[in-house]
C-alpha cells in the first residue's frame, strides 16, 4: 500500500550522523571507476587525512571592525576564502586585497591545505593591494551592484526574471536560524480557521497562471542617486602615467555631486566639475579619500550609511541561495512573466548601464577576447593523479564549459537575428558560416548538400543535435589524448545554429593530394582516410560505446578499417592534437524504422508530406537501448555459464582477470559511462536464495561464483544499412552477422523497451510523467527515440493510466508538430516581425474558440523594408494550421490525429508546452479561450501567491465598454486587437503584446562530474548493502564534491540535496532533511524552472519533511503551491496525485482540521477508484483512511460504511490472514458499535426516551488520529488500542448491526454464535459484499 513519494522510515536507525552536512568527511576514501572504496591509510603521500578538515581562523582587517572569523575547510583554496571575506556583511568594501600567513604572502591559487603552519585560531592578516585599470572597473561594479544601484535588469540572453524563485514567497525559511518553531502545537492547531493555506483549493478548478508570478515587491531601496563613469574619461597618457585609472561621478541622495579620481592608492574626490577637468585632489577641508570606492561614499554621504543598513537588512531576510548567482548552470527562463514587466515605468535610466562593456572589456574591448579551443584543450589535460588533482581539474571543466556556452549562445542570438556579418557573404544564407567572440557558428541546415541524400535540411537538423549529444558522450568518457570542440546548438527565432570552438587547422589549406582530414570519410563515403595514429584512442571510444571496429570500402571498393563509423571523422590540428569530429552516428541506424517508414531508403528524401515518407534518414538508436541490450546479453551470458558450470558439477574456481560487482537493476548505466559496460569486467553471482539476481550487488565471498566475462563481447556495427559494399564472400557474411545483431536491437526495443515501460507505469514502478518534458526523459531513460510517441499512443492500455499517458504523448506530439509549423514561418521572417507571427500562429492553434478567423496585422511599410524575406504567416488560417499539424504529427510520428482532435487539447498545459519549445516568455494573464469565459469572467482574481491583484480579463473585459479604458492603457501601454476589439477586428486571445520575450532554446555538451558520481553511486550501493556508516560519509563526500566541482546552483547539486534529504529523514534527522530540501526548491526553481516537474516534486517532498518536523503549516503551503503547479503542467487528476491528496488530508488532521482533511481524503478516494477501480487494494486503503477521517468528523454511520468496504477489498484481494484484512476488521467490529450506540440513542431522544448512555469517547473515535503518511504500515495506526476495547464488544453480526444503524431492526435481537462465526468467513463475507455492491 506504499506510494511512490512516501517511502517507509528506516526504523534501524544507526548513530546518528554529524548535523553539519556541508562539511568534508573526516575519512578521505578513494572511489575507483568501478565503484570500489579504499580508505586512505596514514602515511599515504596522495592524501592527508586530517581530522581537523575544519576550523576557524581569524582574518585581521586594515579598517572597522578589526577582525573577523571565518570557518575554512582544508580543502577550500584560498580563492574561497577570499570569496567568504567579499561576501561578509563587514567586509563588503575590500576586493583589491591578497592574505599574509606569518608575515608571509599566500598564493591565491592554492589550497589551504598547503598554507604552510595554517591550523585552527590561525591568524591571517588582509592586505589592501594596488589597484590596475581592470580592477578598479571590477571594483566599480561590485560597488554598484553591493549598494542597489544597478536597479532591476534583466538578461539578454536569458530573458526577464530568468533564474527566479517562489521559495521565499510560498514557504519562507532562513537557514541561517535553523529549524522554524513547530506550529503542530494544541494552540495553534486547536482554532481550525480559515488560515489553512488549502482551504478553498478548487480540485477541478482552472489552472491559475498567477502561481507562476511572484507578488508585487516595493523598489530596492535607493542609497544614492547615481554613480557610473564620467564624462572625462579615459585619462590622458600623462596622468595615466602618474596612476590615474579612472573618473568617476557621484550623485548623492542629498542632491550633491562628486567628481572622483581612481588612482592605483584607491579613491578620491577630484575638483572636476561637468565642464572643467581637474582630476587632482580637493583642498582641506573638502578633501576625500579612501582605497574602496564604498568607504568614500560613506564619507560623502550622511544619508548612504542608514539606508544601506536597511537594504542589506532587507536583502538577508531572503534565503541566501536565491540572491546568489548562476556561475556554472544556466538559469531557467520562465514561460510566463510578470504584466509589469512590460510596463513603461519598469524601465530605469541608468546611464552607465551603457558603460557596463567597457567596464567589463576596458577601453580596447580586447579583455574577453579568449582562445576557447586552447582553454578548453588545456583545462582537459589538468593533471589527475590525486583526488585533489581531480577536485581541481573537473572544477575547472565546468567552468570552462559553462562560460563558452553562456559566451556561444549570445554570438548564436546575434547570428541568428543577422547581426554579424558572415565570412563568405556571396554564398546562400543557410551556406553562411561566422566567426564572432573566437567561436565558429553555422546553421543547422544542409546549405551544400552534405546531407542531400539523407534528408537534406531535416537530416543536417538532426545531425547536429545528435553530434553535441555524441560530444557529451566523448567527453564524459574523458579519453587521454583525444580533444573534442566545444559544441552547443541554438534554437532561435526558427533557426538552429551551432556554435564551435574553432579548431586549429580546420580552415587550412591542404595540398591538392592530402585530406582535409586525417581518419575517416572525407568525402562522404566516397574518400575514406585511415591514419593509422588515430586508432589507438578512437577504439577507446568505440570500446566503452559498444562500437565494433568493421570495414568500409570507398568509391573505388578499397577496403579501409574503421574504429568508429565512417561519419566519424578525425583530425590533426596544428597544435599537435587529435580532434574527433562529427560525432551524429555513434549507434547503428533503426532498421526496423526504415523499412517501414522509409520506403526507397536509397532514393532522395524530399521534405514533403504528401509522399508519406519519413522527412530523413538520421534515424538512429538511442546509446541507452544499446546500453539496455548489452545488460540483458551479458545477463544472459552469466545465467548460461552458471548453470553449464552446475551441470557439468564444476567448482568454484577464479579465473584470471579483472574483478568487477555487477550492479543491481537501480543503478542504470550511463551512455558513454567509462565504469559501465567494460566487457572485461567479472560478474559475481551466489547460489543463495537471499540473492538470485545474478546482478544483485554484494561484497565477495569466498563461496562465491565467479564467471569470467572476458569472453563475452557484444559490439554494433554503426555503418550497416548505409549503403555500404562488401566485396568478398567473407567479408559478406561477417556484415551480415552485423545486420543481424543491429536487428537484434532494434527487436529489443519493440519487445522488451515497450513493455516494460508500460508495464512499470501500470504498476507504479516509476513515476507517472506530468508533462512533455518528463515523458521525453522517461522514454529516452528506456532508450527510446521520440519518434516512437505515435506506437505509444497506439499501445498504451484502455485504462484510466493508460489514457492519461495516450494524452499526454498526443499533446507532446502536437505540441512538437506546431513548433516545426511554427520554424517554417520564423526561418525566414525579420525579427521584428516575430511577436505578431507568433501571436497569430497561436490565436489559430488555441483561440478558434473566441475568435474562429483570426487576423494577423502587418505593417506594411515595415513590410517594404523587407523584400526578400518571406511574408506567410498572414495567409495562415486555423484550418491550415490544423491541416499542418495533423500532416506532421503523421509525418514524424505515424500517428493519425481524429478529426476533432482541436476539441480535446488542453488549452494552458499546450500553450505551456509550445512556449518552451520555442522560448516564449508570455504575459501572465487570463487567457480566453472561448467566448462563455470572455464574457464571464470580468472580476479581479487573487493571485496564488498572494499580495498583487490584476484584473482577471486583463484587458478583455474591454468588450463591455469604455470603463476601464485607463487602466488599461497605464497597464499594457499599447492598443491591440486583443485589448480593444470593434466590430471589424473581435477580440482575440493573444496579441503581439503579450509576446514578452524570446529567448533562445539551448543544448551544450558539457559533461558530469566523474568523481561526484562515483562518491554517489558508491554511497548508494553502501546504503543497499546495510552499510550505513559509510554509506552516509561517502553521500556527503559526494555533496562536498557537488558543490565544489559544479557550484551550489546547479541541477546536480539540486539532486542531490533531494536524495541526501530522503535519506535524512528516513533516519530521523529531521531538521537536516528540511533544511537540504529547502535548498533542492530553490536551486530547482532557479536552474530548472518554477513549474518543471523537479520543482514540483520538491515541493512535494519538502512538505513530507517539515509535517514529520512537525510544521504542517509550513506543510501545507507547499502542497498547495505544488498542486496549483501541476494543475498548471498536466491539469487536475494526475495519476499519482492521490498520494500528494491523502497527504494532505492527513496534515489537515494534524492541524484538527477534520472536515477539512473528509474532503481531501473523498477526493483522493474518487480518483483511485478512477485510475485502479472500485476494487482495487489502493481504493480499500484509501477506505480505510477515509473511514478513519469520517469518524473525527462525527460521521460514524459514513465511517462504518467505508470500512466495510475497505475489509471487503482486503478480504477478497489479500486473504483473512492478511494484516491488511485482519485491521479493518478490528477497526469495523468497534466502529460498528460505536454506530449502533449513537444510533440507539437518536432513536432514544425521537421517542421522547431520554436516559443517559454511556458512552465512551476513546471507543467512539477508537483512538482515530491523524494518519500516517502514506507507505507506513497500517498496523502503527492503532498500536495499543486492541486490548482495552473488546470487552464490550456486542455478539450480533455486523450485518444486523447495520440494520438497525439503517433505522430497521430490533436492538433487544440476539444473533446465535453461529453467525458471528461466519462473519470471519472470507469467501461468504467478501463475496456477497463485492457481489453486491456491483
Amino acid at each position: 500500500m506504499g506510494e511512490q513519494m512516501n517511502d517507509d522510515i528506516n526504523e534501524d536507525t544507526p548513530t546518528q550522523p554529524n548535523h553539519d552536512i556541508l562539511n568534508v568527511s573526516q575519512e578521505i576514501q578513494h572511489i575507483n571507476r568501478n565503484g570500489d572504496v579504499s580508505k586512505v591509510v596514514e602515511g599515504d603521500p596522495k592524501e592527508d587525512p586530517n581530522p581537523d578538515s575544519v576550523f576557524q581562523v581569524t582574518i585581521k582587517l586594515p579598517h572597522h571592525p578589526y577582525e573577523i572569523q571565518i570557518i575554512v575547510s582544508t580543502q577550500e583554496q584560498v580563492q574561497d576564502l577570499r570569496q567568504s571575506i567579499i561576501e561578509s556583511p563587514g567586509t563588503l568594501q575590500y576586493s583589491c586585497f591578497h592574505l599574509e600567513h606569518n608575515g608571509q604572502r599566500i598564493n591565491d591559487f592554492v589550497e589551504l591545505s598547503e598554507v604552510t603552519g595554517l591550523a585552527a585560531d590561525s591568524v591571517v592578516k588582509l592586505v589592501e593591494d594596488p589597484y590596475t585599470e581592470k580592477e578598479a572597473r571590477m571594483h566599480l561594479m561590485r560597488i554598484r551592484e553591493i549598494i542597489g544601484d544597478t536597479g532591476l535588469r534583466e538578461d539578454s540572453l536569458h530573458g526577464i526574471a530568468a533564474g527566479s524563485s517562489l521559495h521565499d514567497t510560498v514557504c519562507p525559511w532562513n537557514g541561517l536560524e535553523g529549524t522554524s518553531t513547530p506550529t503542530d502545537t494544541p494552540k495553534s492547531a486547536s482554532s481550525p480557521g480559515p488560515g489553512n493555506a488549502l482551504a478553498g483549493y478548487q480540485f477541478d478548478g482552472p489552472p491559475n497562471l498567477q502561481t507562476l508570478i511572484a507578488p508585487t515587491q516595493e523598489p530596492p531601496l535607493k542609497t544614492i542617486k547615481s554613480i557610473g563613469v564620467s564624462a572625462w574619461n579615459p585619462p590622458p597618457p600623462y596622468l595615466r602615467q602618474r596612476g590615474h585609472l579612472l573618473y568617476l561621478q557621484l550623485t548623492t541622495h542629498e542632491g550633491e555631486q562628486f567628481q572622483i579620481t581612481s588612482n592605483v592608492a584607491g579613491f578620491f574626490v577630484n575638483k572636476s566639475s561637468n565642464s572643467k577637468f581637474d582630476p587632482f585632489p580637493r583642498p582641506s577641508p573638502k578633501n576625500a579619500s579612501a582605497h574602496s570606492l564604498l568607504s568614500l561614499i560613506s564619507i560623502l554621504s550622511p544619508s548612504f550609511n542608514k539606508a544601506f543598513d536597511i537594504l542589506l537588512e532587507a536583502n538577508n531576510k531572503r534565503d541566501p541561495l536565491v540572491n546568489f548567482q548562476l556561475t556554472n548552470a544556466l538559469p531557467a527562463s520562465p514561460w510566463l512573466v510578470s504584466q509589469s514587466s512590460t510596463f513603461l515605468s519598469q524601465h530605469q535610466s541608468d546611464l552607465t548601464r551603457t558603460q557596463e562593456a567597457y567596464l567589463m572589456s576596458g577601453l580596447e574591448g580586447n579583455e574577453t577576447m579568449r582562445d576557447w579551443n586552447e582553454e578548453i584543450q588545456s583545462t582537459k589535460e589538468l593533471p589527475r593523479a590525486t583526488v585533489q588533482e581531480r577536485v581541481f581539474r573537473e572544477r575547472m571543466i565546468s567552468k570552462i564549459f559553462a562560460e563558452f556556452t553562456d559566451t556561444a549562445a549570445r554570438g548564436a542570438a546575434l547570428v541568428a537575428r543577422g547581426e554579424v556579418t558572415p565570412l563568405n557573404p556571396t554564398e546562400a544564407k543557410d551556406a553562411q558560416i561566422f566567426v564572432y567572440n573566437n567561436i565558429f557558428y553555422s546553421f543547422g541546415a544542409d546549405g551544400v548538400g552534405t546531407f542531400a541524400s539523407q534528408g537534406g535540411d531535416e537530416a543536417a537538423r538532426v545531425a547536429v543535435g545528435k553530434d553535441v549529444m555524441g560530444v557529451q558522450a566523448v567527453n564524459q568518457l574523458d579519453v587521454a589524448g583525444l580533444a573534442t570542440a566545444g559544441t552547443i546548438i541554438v534554437d532561435y527565432l526558427g533557426k538552429r545554429v551551432v556554435a564551435q570552438s574553432i579548431v586549429p587547422g580546420i580552415f587550412k589549406q591542404r595540398e591538392p593530394d592530402e585530406h582535409q582530414v586525417d581518419y575517416g570519410g572525407v568525402e562522404g563515403k566516397d574518400v575514406v582516410a585511415d591514419n593509422e595514429t588515430f586508432v589507438p584512442t578512437f577504439s577507446q571510444v568505440s570500446k566503452a560505446l559498444k562500437i565494433k571496429p568493421h570495414p568500409v570500402w570507398d568509391k573505388e571498393q578499397k577496403r579501409h578499417d574503421l574504429a568508429g563509423s565512417v561519419e566519424t571523422k578525425g583530425l590533426l590540428g596544428t597544435d599537435g592534437r587529435k580532434y574527433i569530429l562529427d560525432l551524429y552516428r555513434l549507434t547503428p541506424l533503426d532498421v526496423s524504422w526504415l523499412e517501414e517508414h522509409c520506403s526507397d531508403a536509397d532514393d532522395e528524401i524530399k521534405n514533403d508530406s504528401n509522399n508519406g515518407k519519413y522527412p530523413h534518414l538520421m534515424t538512429v538508436l538511442r546509446p541507452e537501448l544499446v546500453e539496455s541490450y548489452w545488460r540483458m546479453e551479458m545477463n544472459a551470458y552469466v545465467k548460461e555459464q552458471v548453470e553449464n558450470r552446475r551441470k557439468s558439477g564444476e567448482k568454484n574456481q577464479p579465473i584470471g582477470g579483472r574483478r568487477d560487482e555487477m550492479t543491481d537493476g537501480s543503478k542504470e548505466e550511463r551512455p558513454g559511462d567509462p565504469t559501465g559496460g567494460n566487457v572485461e569486467t567479472q560478474a559475481e553471482c551466489t547460489d543463495t536464495s537471499s540473492q538470485p539476481n545474478p546482478e544483485q550487488v554484494s561484497q565477495p565471498q569466498d563461496d562465491q561464483e565467479r564467471v569470467d566475462i572476458s569472453a563475452f563481447s557484444l559490439a554494433l556495427n554503426p555503418d550497416v544499412f548505409c549503403g555500404q559494399a562488401p566485396q568478398t564472400q567473407e567479408e559478406k557474411e561477417e556484415w551480415s552477422r552485423d545486420e543481424r545483431q543491429v536487428r537484434a536491437v532494434c527487436n529489443h526495443l519493440h519487445q522488451t523497451a515497450f513493455p516494460e515501460m508500460l508495464s512499470d507505469l501500470r504498476e507504479g514502478e516509476v513515476g507517472f510523467p506530468m508533462d512533455g518534458q518528463s515523458l521525453s526523459r522517461l522514454l529516452h531513460k528506456r532508450g527510446i527515440n521520440i519518434r516512437y510517441l505515435g506506437k505509444l499512443a497506439r499501445i498504451t492500455d484502455k485504462d484510466s493510466r493508460g489514457e492519461a499517458l495516450k494524452a499526454l504523448a498526443i499533446q507532446e506530439m502536437i505540441a512538437r508538430a506546431f513548433k516545426h509549423v511554427t520554424y517554417r514561418y520564423l526561418r525566414n521572417l525579420p525579427s521584428i516581425f516575430a511577436p505578431d507571427c507568433l501571436a497569430h500562429l497561436l490565436n489559430c492553434l488555441l483561440g478558434t474558440g473566441l475568435n474562429k478567423t483570426p487576423k494577423a496585422p502587418l505593417c506594411d511599410d515595415l513590410r517594404s523594408l523587407y523584400p526578400e524575406s518571406d511574408f506567410a504567416y498572414p495567409k495562415a488560417s486555423p484550418e491550415s494550421i490544423a491541416c499542418e499539424i495533423k500532416a506532421e504529427v503523421q509525418l514524424r510520428y505515424r500517428y493519425a490525429l481524429d478529426e476533432h482532435w482541436t476539441r480535446d487539447i488542453k488549452h494552458i498545459q499546450l500553450l505551456r508546452s509550445v512556449s518552451l519549445k520555442l522560448g516564449l516568455q508570455l504575459v501572465a494573464k487570463d487567457y480566453y479561450f472561448n467566448a462563455e469565459s470572455h464574457n464571464l469572467n470580468s472580476q479581479p482574481k487573487p493571485m496564488a501567491n498572494g499580495t498583487e491583484h490584476y484584473p482577471s480579463a486583463d484587458g478583455h473585459v474591454q468588450t463591455n465598454g469604455g470603463s476601464k479604458k485607463k487602466k488599461k492603457n497605464g497597464a499594457n501601454g499599447s492598443s491591440s486587437s486583443t485589448n480593444t476589439p470593434t466590430s471589424s477586428n473581435p477580440p482575440a486571445t493573444f496579441s503581439s503584446d503579450d509576446i514578452a520575450n524570446m529567448v533562445p532554446v539551448i543544448k551544450d555538451s558539457c559533461p558530469k562530474s566523474t568523481l561526484a558520481e562515483e562518491a554517489l553511486e558508491a554511497g548508494k550501493i553502501s546504503m543497499l548493502q546495510n552499510q550505513k556508516e559509510i554509506g552516509q560519509e561517502l553521500l556527503l563526500e559526494s555533496l562536498t564534491l557537488h558543490e565544489q566541482i559544479y557550484g551550489i546552483l546547479h541541477p546536480e547539486v539540486a539532486r542531490v540535496y533531494h536524495q541526501l534529504a530522503m535519506l535524512y529523514f528516513q533516519l530521523e534527522e529531521k531538521a537536516a532533511a528540511v533544511e537540504l530540501a529547502h535548498k533542492a526548491v530553490i536551486i530547482s526553481e532557479r536552474t530548472l524552472g518554477l513549474d518543471s516537474s523537479e520543482t514540483i516534486l520538491s515541493y512535494l517532498n519538502l512538505a513530507l519533511f517539515e509535517h514529520g518536523n512537525r510544521n504542517t503549516t509550513i506543510a501545507v503551503k507547499c502542497v498547495r503551491h505544488a498542486l496549483e503547479l501541476w494543475k498548471i503542467i498536466y491539469g487536475p487528476k494526475h495519476p499519482d496525485c492521490m498520494t500528494t491528496l491523502n497527504n494532505a488530508a492527513v496534515m489537515l488532521q494534524q492541524l484538527q482540521i477534520y472536515h477539512g482533511s473528509r474532503i481531501w481524503f473523498e477526493k483522493s478516494l474518487s480518483i483511485s477508484e478512477d485510475i485502479s477501480g472500485k476494487f482495487s487494494v489502493n481504493a480499500a486503503t484509501l477506505s480505510f483512511q477515509l473511514a478513519q477521517a469520517l469518524v473525527l468528523d462525527g460521521d460514524h454511520k459514513g465511517a462504518v460504511h467505508r470500512m466495510r468496504e475497505a475489509y471487503n477489498v482486503f478480504l477478497a484481494k489479500l486473504g483473512p490472514e492478511d494484516a491488511n484484512t485482519k485491521e479493518s476488521e478490528k477497526w469495523l467490529e468497534q466502529l460498528t458499535q460505536n454506530a449502533v450506540s449513537m444510533a440507539k440513542h437518536a432513536k432514544d431522544v425521537q421517542a421522547r426516551r431520554i436516559r443517559r448512555v454511556l458512552f465512551n469517547p476513546r471507543a467512539g473515535h477508537f483512538g482515530a488520529r491523524p494518519q500516517p503518511q502514506a507507505g507506513q504500515a497500517p498496523a502503527n495506526m492503532v498500536n495499543g488500542s486492541e486490548s482495552g476495547s473488546t470487552g464490550g464488544l456486542d455478539s450480533r453480526s455486523i450485518d444486523e448491526l447495520m440494520k438497525f444503524i439503517e433505522g430497521g431492526g430490533d436492538i433487544s435481537k440476539s444473533t446465535s454464535s453461529k453467525k458471528r462465526t461466519a462473519r470471519g468467513n472470507p469467501r461468504r463475507r467478501g463475496g456477497v459484499s463485492i457481489g453486491s455492491a456491483a
